[in-house]
């Protein structure tokens, strides 16, 4: 089964705030760069479309010609709980920093990790896989698109946010029925934050 998996355009967040699950607004150029993105998908034929519930995913969907794109709450981006819409800089929680030493595995307060979004994922690429579907397209956020790539084997936990595909990107994957391989302990990429 091909999966085509569609990152949401640029969002109208301030640069260091810390947002996963918020439904946040999407830029005034979301018409531009929408275009953009289903000007790629043009000459695609889907045998099933899913989109994460969060807005900045179903307006990209419906930009794109599908309005009806299921929603699956498993494709949401991760969980930042109690962390959401605060600058990380401004964030009082003595966890941040073990988050920070090892978000893989630490979760936010009250939101969840790396790992438990990574099995989330996986759970609804299992369920995917086993429909014998030809072509599907999935509309999400960057966190997803890593978690799909790393449960097709054709990304490294350890380079995952080091592949953050850029908003409004398409990545092209083919996928057998399977399990995400968790069993590795990554260390954490000198790079960037995730950031969805």
């Amino acid at each position: 089964m091909e999966i085509i998996l569609i990152r949401h355009t640029s969002v109208d967040v301030p640069k260091g705030v810390c947002y996963g699950q918020t439904d946040v607004p999407l830029r005034d150029s979301f018409k531009e760069e929408a275009t953009i993105t289903a000007q790629q998908l043009q000459d695609d034929v889907f045998d099933a479309v899913f989109t994460s519930p969060l807005s900045r995913c179903t307006r990209l969907a419906e930009h794109c010609g599908y309005p009806d794109a299921i929603r699956d709450a498993r494709l949401k981006e991760l969980d930042f709980g109690e962390w959401e819409m605060k600058e990380f800089d401004k964030i009082d929680d003595p966890r941040l920093q073990e988050w920070y030493d090892d978000y893989f595995h630490v979760a936010a307060t009250g939101g969840e990790s790396f790992i438990m979004q990574l099995q989330r994922v996986s759970e609804f690429l299992d369920e995917v896989s086993r429909q014998k579907y030809g072509r599907v397209a999935v509309f999400a956020h960057g966190g997803v698109l890593i978690c799909a790539q790393i449960y097709a084997g054709t990304l490294k936990m350890e380079d995952a946010f080091g592949a953050l595909t850029p908003y409004g990107g398409i990545v092209r994957l083919q996928l057998n029925p399977k399990t995400a391989e968790q069993s590795a302990t990554p260390t954490r990429p000198s790079t960037s934050l995730p950031s969805d």
